[in-house]
């Protein structure tokens, strides 16, 4: 394989890691702002899970985190981010669930975001140039 050919899939494994940077970013904003029971969210919400924004803010928090080591990961061709990546825009695709009725259309959007992640790590993520 030449030097200027593109690897296939290389274009989604590098999608991914831009939104799953992005994402991430979201989520650490998001999960600060929840801790801290920012006015940006609604009063009106209850929690069927975890009991008050708190603790939402938490695991927002985590995952947001997790998300940007994986994204630089991804960059840096780590196996483990790869996984990391898929792990976390798993449970952020199950977490942002939880939101569809407070923000229907964000949580539709990063929901699908989420998947099409997924499908750019497990379908090209694994593959090596010189194979």
């Amino acid at each position: 394989m030449g030097s200027n050919e593109q690897v296939e899939g290389s274009g989604w494994v590098a999608f991914a890691g831009v939104m799953i940077l992005i994402v991430g970013i979201l989520n650490t904003i998001f999960g600060i702002a929840a801790i801290d029971n920012s006015h940006f969210f609604t009063d009106e919400g209850r929690y069927v899970i975890l009991t008050d924004l708190s603790a939402w803010g938490w695991v927002i928090l985590i995952i947001g985190i997790l998300q940007l080591i994986a994204a630089f990961s991804i960059w840096n061709r780590h196996a483990y981010g790869r996984w990391v990546g898929v792990i976390t825009a798993s449970a952020n695709a199950l977490a942002i669930l939880f939101t569809v009725n407070a923000f229907p259309f964000a949580a539709s959007m990063i929901f699908i975001v989420d998947l099409l992640v997924i499908y750019g790590l497990v379908a090209y993520g694994g593959r090596r140039e010189g194979a």
